[in-house]
């Protein structure tokens, strides 16, 4: 690892004053006074440790479910799980010990309401087999996301012992093997705890809520990449007014358009955007009272999925418009998290049983708007952090071209304006909010970096075969009927810092020096002369389009309208233009399916059976299997008129781990024309959709097939859910590339892109299984 020249983040201990105590705090994205700066490397054979409170959730043998609070301990690809924290416990076992291993899949399922308190949820389970699964549960959204990045460098942990052929059977030993039964648990005891503990000063003393960002703005693999967009912007945004420090925009890419006009306002905020994230969705009347003049009194009448609820509000009219009667109105919000870290959230107005229109009231419809909360870098000097908020929606014209002239104030009254001061409310309230600026949350989640022992407790490869998933399914022990026995070895403290690598780039370091290939070797074999590949041989149910007014059809543009990393981008984080893609896409199918099709290059219909097919130096197929009702697989072929290099990146690529293609395999999406809610929603940033979704990969003969699950994400389910209701007047353009993490591979390239226009769903063909 040290040859990798990966760098370390070191974060410093804070003492944070809670209801009733003050505890230690260990953070490094700038809330408080901890910093962040570049260190020399480790040793050899070092591991990362994880740790803090989180909520077990399961089902016991009699089918109550429980919710207990554990101390959850991630050990490089160990995980641990406590009844009491073993710092302050020394010596103590732990009820659950499992492994995380290359199948282990972390799908966020967003927030649930648990006994009267909301959580965020985490979920578990095996790529081969999702039987295989568990759940732990967090108090804020930023805390869950600290687990699945702590959960994604254990995965990378495991990829370099595997890249590397290490073995530490003849060190390690292990006490116990994982007991699954265990007690059953007392429901009532854990029930009244958890109401307590969600909530700053009810719980007790030792379980006072806290938090720590544990990696802040580290270049992670996924996790948080450079705040630039990964698409050339199809907007034209200018500044017209500032109002209380935040900027009103307009989009003036059209400005003949007859549609109402878009908006935004842009505001910074001295806060994370997880604690940003966290405000915005509580409904609580009084906090938003003191930020929110329209949203203020809001109901929760549905939640669906962890990712979308349906809210009812009233608002005093007299505010907002001339006349008397009472407003009220119904809406539905949306959000996820990106992989870089940045939360969106859409807002529609809707309808809902539980709310008919009310006698005295008139139904008001809110404008669709999205919330973009982005976190950024720290200024210098200073360890604040900041954040960067961006609400967009879309207004009537006429009310809008007075305002911004300084020539009608009646713009003032009404719900666009109040809803485009949300910012500034938002921006205020936090800024004279000091308890908000130091995040607050039960999970403590700390990291810091270990040395080959591994002590306390050492292990054995041979014996510790249970993945995770197995560990945190079995019910959880009772925590009054039984001791935690073991031996009183104390645990030295250190100093209070805390050290953090960016695990993700020695994977890719591993990988290549043991075939390291010159810089300037080409992709594919030079030695082998380019065939021609002829597109008229080759056809696929979904026809090529004639020309930009086409519909229902496919074309492959340039790379002009994408932005991958350039030479210097570890440097600077420069990003340039794509070029040309590689492959040459020469097919696409538009299937039906009863259920999610797998291996679709060894159907006996696919192109890849055919004569010309298998004469093909290498094709790349990517089945994008899209949840509903019926099923769709949207199928890409691309290929190479030459075989690849098997040391380039890319043929390390084809023929690497799964664990390495998912940690690789990056797609950029556009949204060229449609409904401007939809591209907010799809976005612009590119995504690795090995740790988004689930990815399956089939190596055979002249191809390689990559299935990617979309439905097997909650959120990619609901945002695909969005763009299927659009479809037919989307154009989306779509570019897959293999991301470059070292210097030796960048600049990156990009392998195919294509452009879908106006697609059709009838028209997609049934595929016979």
């Amino acid at each position: 690892m040290e040859a990798a020249g990966i760098t370390e983040t070191e974060v410093t201990v804070r003492n944070v004053g809670s209801v009733g105590s003050e505890k230690e705090l260990f953070d490094s994205n700038g809330s408080g006074s901890s910093g962040r700066r570049v260190g020399e490397d480790r040793e050899k054979g070092g591991a990362f440790e994880y740790f803090g409170w989180v909520y077990h959730l399961g089902t016991n043998s009699i089918g109550h479910e429980y919710c207990h609070l554990r101390f959850l301990f991630i050990r490089g690809k160990y995980v641990e799980m406590y009844k009491r924290d073993p710092n302050e416990n020394p010596g103590i076992k732990p009820i659950r010990r499992g492994v995380v291993g290359p199948t282990l899949m972390v799908e966020e399922l967003g927030r649930r309401k648990v006994n009267q308190g909301d959580v965020y949820v985490i979920r578990f389970y095996s790529r081969l087999d999702e039987t295989k699964k568990g759940e732990i549960a967090c108090a804020t959204a930023g805390e869950a996301r600290k687990w699945m990045e702590a959960f994604d460098h254990a995965k990378q942990q495991a990829e370099i012992e595997l890249s590397t052929g290490r073995s530490s059977r003849s060190r390690l030993s292990i006490e116990n093997e994982i007991n699954l039964e265990g007690h059953r648990p007392k429901m009532r005891r854990y029930a009244h705890g958890l109401k307590r503990l969600i909530r700053i000063g009810q719980g007790p003393e030792t379980l006072l809520r806290q938090a720590s960002n544990l990696v802040g703005n580290v270049k992670s693999d996924g996790f948080f990449e450079a705040e630039s967009e990964d698409v050339i912007e199809v907007y034209q945004w200018r500044c017209v007014r500032t109002v209380n420090g935040v900027r009103i925009f307009e989009d003036v890419s059209n400005p003949k358009s007859d549609k109402g006009t878009l908006v935004k306002a842009v505001g910074v905020v001295d806060a994370s955007a997880d604690t940003v994230f966290d405000v915005f969705l509580n409904i609580d009347q009084q906090q938003r009272y003191e930020w929110d003049s329209l949203t203020g009194d809001l109901e929760l009448l549905d939640t669906y999925d962890g990712h979308y609820d349906v809210l009812y509000g009233t608002y005093d009219p007299k505010y907002l418009t001339r006349w008397k009667s009472n407003r009220d109105f119904v809406f539905s919000r949306q959000w996820f998290r990106g992989q870089d870290g940045t939360y969106t959230i859409l807002q529609f107005p809707a309808v809902h049983k539980k709310r008919p229109p009310r006698s005295g009231y008139r139904r008001t419809k809110i404008n669709p708007s999205t919330w973009e909360i982005r976190n950024l870098s720290a200024q210098m000097g200073s360890n604040t952090a900041r954040c960067l908020i961006s609400q967009m929606l879309e207004i009537n014209q006429a009310g809008w071209c007075k305002w911004k002239q300084n020539s009608c104030a009646k713009f003032e009254k009404t719900i666009s304006y109040a809803l485009l001061s949300q910012v500034a409310g938002l921006k205020e309230y936090i800024g004279a909010s000091p308890a908000l600026r130091v995040e607050s949350s039960t999970t403590v989640v700390r990291s810091k970096f270990t040395d080959a022992s591994m002590s306390p407790i050492d292990y054995d490869d041979a014996e510790v075969n249970d993945e995770f998933y197995d560990a945190i399914a079995g019910e959880s022990s009772s925590s009054s009927d039984e001791e935690e026995g073991g031996s009183k070895k104390s645990n030295s403290k250190k100093d209070g810092r805390v050290k953090l690598k960016n695990v993700s780039w020695a994977i890719a370091s591993l990988a290549l020096k043991r075939n390291a290939a010159p810089g300037t070797e080409e992709t594919l074999d030079p030695n082998v002369p380019p065939i021609i590949i002829e597109p008229s041989e080759f056809s696929g149910s979904l026809h090529k389009g004639k020309d930009e007014k086409d519909s229902n059809c496919w074309t492959s543009p340039n790379g002009s309208g994408f932005k991958i990393r350039g030479k210097t981008y570890l440097k600077d984080n420069s990003k340039v233009v794509g070029g040309d893609p590689l492959l040459q896409l020469v097919a696409v199918d538009w299937l039906k399916v009863d259920r999610a099709a797998d291996g679709v290059a060894l159907h006996p219909k696919c192109l890849l059976q055919t004569a010309a097919g298998k004469k093909l130096p290498f094709v790349l197929v990517i089945n994008l299997q899209i949840p509903a009702k019926p099923n769709y697989s949207l199928v890409l072929y691309y290929a190479a008129d030459r075989p690849v290099n098997k040391e380039s990146l890319l043929g390390k690529f084809i023929d690497g781990t799964d664990m390495f293609r998912d940690s690789r395999f990056k797609l950029i999406p556009s949204i060229i024309e449609g409904y401007w809610m939809v591209k907010r929603a799809v976005g612009t940033k590119a995504c690795l959709l090995g740790k988004a979704v689930t990815c399956k990969y089939l190596r055979q003969d002249n191809f390689l097939e990559i299935d990617v699950d979309i439905g097997s994400s909650s959120v990619a389910r609901s945002v695909i859910g969005l763009v299927l209701g659009y479809v037919t007047s989307l154009v989306v353009d779509l570019a897959i590339l293999v991301e470059g993490k070292e210097e030796a591979e960048l600049p990156e390239f990009l392998l195919g892109t294509v452009r879908l226009n106006k697609l059709k769903p009838e028209t997609a063909e049934p595929l016979e299984v």
